[in-house]
């Protein structure tokens, strides 16, 4: 549709129907008019304006004879009684399409009917109309053909049509009467028996009879096809779990087919065959199996005893049963489905199970060492296996088809029991598993790994079943007991040098005590001796005497001290420790041995031996009448006192350090040499060494005199005609020595530079000792 609206003065026109020859239009009334003029003029064709006058009243009208699928220029003029134009207005407007000739209507389905007809010429759609009496279907369709749907099944419809454009749509075409045909009939199928199939289906209005075909779906085999009145039939002999294709239609009085209404439907499937039952004894489950049936889809397992039903659905060929009873008596059958149907269950197959695990157990030792295990007896019980397993891993078993065994036992071990009922089907569930301890056993290997005076410690090997020890000791002034779960046991403040009679006995929560143990003897150590006199008997020997207090013992006494141990052994009273080092402190303490074991050490008693002489003593003179002496220490020595002893006097010196300095020495003198080592507390050693000779006095009135050719003539008076004596002068352009032949007091040096300043000093010489250098020195220049 195409409109164009010009306002003028307000004066307006609009188009509200359309057909194929005419358009009708309106206007508002518009003051001050006396007539309205319209005029219609085709736009691209030639052809003649329509031209129309109207009174001032009229304000609507319909232009006719127009030329189909036309576009128009309409105009609308508002004219004065003087004929002046007061407003004007145009638009533009095409017509409908032509009117279509329907060529031919029909009804195939129930709900439908098709319409053809010919294109026509600027139609860009059709509408189709169903009329039956007030009601009325429509539709719009690109071109022929085109379908009504939606209608009544077996009705008498008047159908027309009417072409469309942009402008509008033209009239309706000459009706033509169509009548759809018979609804199909709706079926009602099932498979009452795997070789069966039942078809209904309720009556069709106008149907004079029905046709029902059935083929298989495969296409395999060949059509069955019946034709009736009635509203039902089975068709029979069928393939059992087959899918079939079922094709139902009714017809008219006049033979005219309906609707068809296809159905497919499976045959039920025939019962499973070779039907098998394994029975899981443990698990108290069964595994059903059977051969598949042809077209079924799942399986239904059905397990009964009495009220008791169990199900097991699955779509493979075997079905896994659990929660069966023991000592239970089963019908088990197979019914297989299918989209179809069921089956008929197989023939019911007996299955027995397991018999359920005795009750009623009682355990007891009717004798030590002989186990009883008895139980009630049990359905479906043929025959009953106890086993019976120690905590060592050991297991025996009895085999009975009575209510009761006997077993041996033994002490301290724990027994786990159970007992299984026995059938063709296999072993009864697993039940209770009791256990039964018996009395522990003894303690074994029964030893004392540690004895003192007042303490014993034994151990033994652990007795089998034994939780708990109570040990025993039985002597002296009364019993001590000790009460642990180790297999230990430390017995203390018991008497020294006494004999007990000691009992481990075992404990278990589970029995109680083994009061049947052997008690063992044990003896205590001896007891401390107690040292009463310790005595010097020389330098290195001393006597020790202690109080004896204990029987058939043997004594040890040791000096320990940072030089070492000593020790001597005796079975009496009293021992001497002999070859002591000197210079040493010593801790004395004696123990008694046994047999049973070795006592306390007897209190301390410290004692000293005299100090060491030193090994080295060493005199040098250091001047004619001063001599210094240095030794090595002694061991355990504190202070010295040195003497130097000659006819001509004495010479001493106590000191802290290990030398010396005596004065008042005579040249030329032997003297006897001697040293007292003191200890801290006073001991004293008195040490003798080589005598000691000082050495020869120094010459006196040293002079010089010069001789011819740079030479020195050294004079001096000797202090002995016996000691040889040397001159030695020094000076920094060399040094020279010269020594008389023996008995003179001079000698001479010759050839020395001159110009030169010399030190000279004469001394004696002897063999044995070094050039003394003490003697007084002389200058020379």
């Amino acid at each position: 549709l195409i409109m164009i609206f010009l306002w003028l003065l307000g004066f307006s026109m609009s188009v509200y129907d359309v057909t194929s020859q005419t358009i009708s239009v309106r206007w508002p009334k518009f003051s001050g008019v006396s007539s309205y003029r319209i005029t219609a003029t085709a736009v691209n064709t030639v052809s003649h304006s329509l031209l129309a006058h109207f009174t001032d009243v009229t304000l609507k009208a319909t232009l006719t004879s127009l030329i189909p699928n036309t576009i128009y220029a309409i105009q609308a003029e508002a004219i004065d009684k003087n004929g002046i134009i007061l407003a004007e207005t145009q638009i533009m407007q095409s017509t409908a399409p032509d009117t279509p000739v329907i060529d031919q209507a029909y009804s195939k389905l129930s709900n439908s009917i098709t319409v053809e007809w010919r294109a026509v010429p600027g139609a860009t759609s059709y509408l189709l109309t169903a009329q039956d009496g007030d009601s009325f279907v429509e539709t719009v369709v690109k071109n022929s053909p085109g379908t009504l749907m939606g209608l009544k099944p077996a009705t008498l419809y008047r159908i027309s049509m009417r072409s469309i454009n942009s402008g509008g749509k033209s009239q309706p075409s000459p009706f033509r009467k169509v009548k759809t045909v018979l609804a199909a009939p709706v079926l009602s199928v099932h498979s009452p028996s795997c070789d069966s199939i039942a078809v209904s289906w309720k009556a069709v209005h106008m149907a004079a009879g029905f046709c029902v075909s059935l083929m298989r779906s495969d296409g395999l085999g060949t059509m069955l096809k019946e034709n009736t009145t009635n509203t039902s039939l089975v068709f029979t002999n069928l393939d059992p779990g087959t899918l079939y294709t079922i094709k139902a239609y009714a017809w008219n009085a006049n033979g005219m087919p309906g609707d068809d209404f296809t159905y497919n439907q499976r045959t039920s499937p025939s019962a499973p065959a070779d039907v098998k039952v394994a029975l899981n004894s443990g698990a108290l489950r069964a595994v059903v199996s059977w051969m598949p049936a042809e077209g079924a889809l799942t399986y239904s397992v059905t397990v009964s005893s009495g009220l008791l039903k169990l199900r097991c659905n699955t779509s493979s060929a075997s079905c896994m049963v659990p929660s069966l009873q023991c000592s239970s008596e089963y019908n088990v059958s197979v019914t297989a489905y299918n989209d179809g149907g069921s089956s008929k269950p197989t023939d019911a197959v007996s299955l027995k199970t397991v018999p359920c695990a005795p009750v009623n157990i009682s355990i007891g030792e009717d004798e030590p060492g002989h186990l009883l295990v008895s139980w009630s007896s049990v359905s479906f019980g043929h025959y009953y296996v106890v086993f019976v397993k120690s905590d060592d891993g050991l297991e025996v078993h009895c085999n009975t088809s009575h209510t009761q065994c006997h077993f041996q036992s033994d002490c301290g071990f724990t027994y786990f029991i159970s007992v299984f009922a026995y059938n063709k089907a296999g072993q009864s569930p697993l039940g209770d598993v009791f256990n039964y301890t018996t009395a522990p056993c003894c303690p074994s290997d029964f030893r004392a790994v540690f004895t003192s005076s007042d303490t014993v410690r034994i151990a033994w090997a652990p007795g089998r079943g034994a939780d708990l020890y109570e040990t025993r000791a039985a002597g002296g002034s009364g019993a001590v007991l000790c009460s642990d779960t180790a297999p230990a046991c430390t017995l203390s403040a018991l008497q020294c040098n006494t004999p007990y009679n000691i009992t481990v006995s075992s404990f278990s929560e589970a029995r109680g005590s083994n009061a049947s143990c052997v008690p063992q003897h044990v003896a205590t150590a001896p007891c401390s001796p107690e040292i009463k006199n310790i005595s010097k008997e020389g330098l290195s020997v001393i006597s020790v005497q202690w109080q004896s207090n204990n029987e058939e013992a043997t004594y040890v006494v040791t000096a320990r001290g940072e030089a070492g141990l000593w020790h001597c052994t005796s079975t009496g009273n009293s021992c001497a420790l002999t070859d002591l080092p000197c210079g040493s402190a010593f801790s004395v303490s004696a123990i008694a041995r046994s047999p049973a074991g070795q006592s306390l050490p007897s209190y301390s008693i410290p004692i000293e031996t005299a100090p060491c002489c030193p090994n080295d003593l060493i005199l040098t003179q250091v001047t004619q009448s001063v001599t210094n002496i240095s030794w090595s220490v002694g061991m355990g020595a504190q202070t010295y006192v040195t003497t130097l002893e000659s006819p001509k006097g004495q010479a001493k010196c106590h000191t802290l350090q290990n030398y010396c300095l005596l004065g008042c020495i005579s040249c030329g003198t032997n003297y006897t040499v001697s040293l007292k080592a003191i200890s801290e507390t006073g001991l004293t050693s008195s040490c003798t060494y080589q005598g000691y000779s000082s050495s020869a006095c120094c010459p006196s009135g040293v002079k010089l005199y010069r001789l011819r050719n740079n030479g020195i003539r050294v004079f001096w008076r000797a202090s002995d005609e016996t000691t040889n004596y040397s001159a030695d002068l020094r000076g920094s352009k060399g040094n020279f020595t010269c020594t008389p032949t023996s008995g003179l007091s001079h000698c001479d040096v010759t050839e020395i530079p001159c110009g030169d300043v010399y030190t000279v000093v004469v001394a004696p010489v002897t063999d044995k000792r070094p050039k003394l250098t003490f003697c007084p020195k002389k200058t020379y220049s």
